[in-house]
């Protein structure tokens, strides 16, 4: 069908909104409370439009495009109509600039320039409300929220419920439901779909700074497989392009002494995990299935929901986690260096690693591993904090404390990847293949190719559930990848039927991550996803029990029997979320990252 929207000629679908066509033609449209994740609600009231032969705007998010419509969206009665809505909203978002993770690039104060709208005409009527906290991960301020809903519906779609609207008109606020039995997991999903920044990370850039200038202290930083095909988009770039060489130099301006790729923690959390699997297939009383871990929001869940379920979770901890470990014992006693004197920096796409870092478990002599854990948002914004033109920088490789990784440890940032890592591994070290060994490649190794198996596609991909059936040594494994908690009820009845399974909270894994740039949507989630294997595809080491340099880690920690210290975790029954609440004016960015103690 053909319509015109300002008097351009466009081609639309059946099914279409007339927002979505504008879009697809490049035409923008304001929409805060409009996300393709999420159901149209029509909240905001910033996209409306003028219809020929209508008498009333309407709003472009709602409307269907019908063929022969002659649609304006930037009419004098139509930019009048914004502005007005514009400026409500306005008066209903408390201006906390100075402190607010998307001051460089927020959406509300383009408009207000765009529309010439003042920010402060209206009296800010919801300043007194207060912040709700989670832990040190997530919060959610009701002094800025613009009722979208967004967070509500996110949190909904996560099988979680546990955000609810409260009260009605003007009094109406965004709340936890403390009376619902549920309990909020940290995993960021509210703060991804927020448009206004009333749900974001708990900071911790402000000790991340005064980290980096206690010069008396060894600060290094650690980035997680996503971020490279993830942080260019908060400077313009397409996602999925990889840019961990910018990443390297841009940490490194920012002060930290040292800068280590995360791969080489989760090619460790892969050696622990495959061990555990064929662990489990020569022992006749073990808990199957086996369940993945290093997902922090997942484990939050199982925690709380299902408790039942802990038995079957994997005991390895996750690679920020190992890597971190590894600083702390390994590296600081080779260059004589007390682990006192190192301060370690996650930079992670999750708002639950920070929840997971101060976890009481995971701590060495009293110590934290991990002292401090910035989301990719977070990353980006020092990065325009300290006027760094990210664009320019020329890349740059990796400290030499360990090595970048192998190509399986590149993948954890997908659903399925976590699965397909420890499976190259454990297939292999089922048929007898022994670590450090590249595959075989000779004419007798080809007769059984399942032993030589390098990718397993049956787990990749951004649907709901997946699964498959893999040989692993005499063994047909029947495994699962659940990609997105709201996903995990189609499993559960079924469970015992599994031997092995994935579990990532967000949609699509870690590219999907809380923490990650805005927006993120199932398409920016494909290309992030495509520019992981693309990564893994060009490594010349693809499995784990490949990479030297983390063996000869993994042979120490073995060999002074310190695998309960810095290989494996343990976990316990929660008696619901750390939630906490926070008066207006009293917000304390450099106390962000403390957090109450575990129920």
């Amino acid at each position: 069908m053909q319509l015109k929207i300002n008097g351009k000629t466009l081609s639309g679908r059946p099914g279409q909104t007339i927002l979505e066509v504008a879009l697809e033609n490049g035409i923008k449209i304001p929409a805060l409370c409009h996300h393709p994740d999420l159901e149209i609600k029509a909240n905001c009231r910033l996209c409306l439009v003028e219809i020929k032969g209508r008498d009333r705007l309407a709003t472009a998010c709602s409307t269907p495009a019908q063929a022969g419509m002659e649609v304006s969206s930037d009419s004098p009665r139509v930019k009048r109509a914004r502005a007005t809505n514009l400026e409500l909203i306005l008066g209903a978002h408390t201006k906390k600039c100075a402190i607010c993770l998307s001051i460089h690039d927020c959406e509300l104060l383009r408009l207000a320039r765009t529309y010439k709208v003042k920010t402060d005409r209206l009296t800010e009527r919801k300043k007194a409300r207060k912040t709700y906290r989670f832990a040190n991960a997530v919060e959610i301020d009701g002094s800025q929220c613009i009722d979208c809903q967004n967070c509500v519906e996110a949190c909904a779609r996560q099988g979680i419920n546990y955000l609810k609207v409260a009260g009605a008109g003007s009094g109406q606020e965004i709340v936890p439901d403390r009376e619902s039995g549920n309990a909020c997991v940290y995993c960021g999903q509210c703060a991804l779909h927020c448009p206004a920044a009333s749900a974001q990370e708990v900071p911790a850039w402000p000790a991340v700074l005064a980290l980096l200038k206690d010069k008396t202290k060894i600060t290094i930083a650690q980035f997680a497989p996503s971020i490279r095909v993830s942080l260019g988009e908060e400077f313009g770039w397409p996602p999925g392009v990889n840019y961990e060489g910018q990443i390297y130099t841009v940490l490194k301006k920012l002060g930290f002494q040292h800068v280590i790729d995360v791969n080489f923690g989760a090619d460790i959390t892969t050696m622990t995990e495959a061990a555990e699997l064929l662990e489990r297939l020569g022992d006749k009383r073990a808990a199957w299935p086996l369940m993945t871990s290093c997902c922090p929001a997942w484990v939050a869940y199982a925690e709380y929901y299902h408790p039942e379920l802990l038995p079957h979770l994997t005991t390895a901890r996750s690679p920020h986690i190992h890597s971190a470990g590894a600083l702390k014992s390994y590296w600081a006693k080779q260059h004589k260096i007390d682990p006192k004197q190192i301060r370690v920096v996650s930079i992670m796409p999750c708002t639950a690693k920070k929840y997971e870092a101060a976890r009481p478990e995971l701590k060495l002599h009293g110590q934290p591993l991990v002292d401090a854990v910035l989301t990719t948002r977070e990353l980006a914004y020092l990065i325009k904090r300290q006027g760094i033109d990210f664009k320019k920088l020329a890349p740059s490789s990796g400290d030499k404390l360990f090595n970048l990784g192998s190509g399986a440890a590149a993948i954890y940032g997908a659903s399925g990847g976590v699965m397909e890592s420890a499976l190259r591994t454990a297939v292999a070290l089922a048929s007898g293949e022994s670590v450090n060994k590249k595959p075989d490649r000779s004419a007798k190794s080809r007769q059984d190719p399942s032993n030589q198996r390098l990718e397993f596609r049956e787990v990749r991909g951004l649907a709901g559930f997946k699964e498959a059936t893999v040989k692993v040594g005499r063994r047909q494994l029947r495994v699962g990848v659940v990609n997105g908690l709201g996903n995990f009820h189609r499993l559960l009845p079924q469970l015992k039927h599994y031997h092995y399974i994935e579990v990532m909270s967000c949609p699509g894994g870690c590219i999907g991550g809380g923490g990650q740039p805005l927006p993120t949507t199932a398409a920016i989630r494909a290309k992030r996803l495509a520019g992981l294997y693309e990564i893994d595809a060009s490594r010349s080491v693809r499995r784990a029990h490949e990479n030297q340099a983390m063996l000869t880690y993994y042979e120490w920690v073995k060999d002074r029997h310190l695998g309960a210290q810095l290989l494996h975790t343990k976990f316990k029954r929660s008696r619901g979320s750390l939630l906490s609440t926070v008066k207006p004016g009293k917000e304390s960015l450099f106390n962000l990252w403390k957090t109450p103690a575990r129920p």
